[in-house]
């Protein structure tokens, strides 16, 4: 069997942080890695595509996900709700549609990457204070639910895992139609 020093698909500690965060974040790595993979050497007009000239472009769902981990951050890290200033500005990004397809286009790959890269070094900074028992806290989810961070955290790259497969399908549509 031959063996590579890659080690994308080894769910491990990670360096820096205590045992159970750092597999969390090991996750979190690999799936922020395929889907910077899925959106390599993409154009800002093939970022701005949208199936059909409807539903999210592949941009939107970036800026989506850097959001989401955004608020994530607010939620876990600091105990609390968004401040009205905060949603504000993570508005556009969390509830996509057509209001953010305007205000998010005719922008490069790096701009994506760029958001996604300060959100995730933030979350990064941030775990390192953390213990393990942290991730089992629980607290109010949503207006009749509870959640531990753990989840919390599980479904910011859920949600990304999610927008990544999206991604692919609008990839796919929009190879179709330069073909056809």
């Amino acid at each position: 069997m031959k063996t590579t020093e890659d080690k994308r698909f080894i769910i491990e500690e990670k360096s820096g942080y205590n045992s159970i965060i750092g597999r969390l974040l090991s996750m979190m790595d690999y799936t922020r890695m395929t889907t910077l993979e899925a959106v390599n050497n993409l154009t800002a007009k093939e970022l701005d595509y949208r199936i059909d000239v409807k539903g999210n472009s592949i941009g939107c769902l970036l800026y989506h996900m850097a959001c989401v981990e955004e608020v994530y951050q607010i939620i876990t890290f600091e105990e609390r709700d968004p401040t009205e200033k905060e949603l504000q500005k993570l508005e556009v990004g969390l509830n996509l549609g057509d209001k953010a397809h305007q205000i998010i286009h005719n922008k490069e790959i790096e701009f994506y990457r760029e958001q996604l890269n300060r959100v995730r070094e933030h979350t990064l900074e941030r775990f390192r204070e953390k213990e393990d028992s942290w991730l089992d806290e629980v607290s109010p989810f949503g207006p009749n639910n509870v959640a531990n961070n753990y989840f919390r955290w599980f479904h910011v790259f859920e949600d990304e895992l999610n927008h990544r497969g999206q991604i692919r399908l609008i990839r796919q549509h929009m190879k179709r139609n330069q073909e056809g």
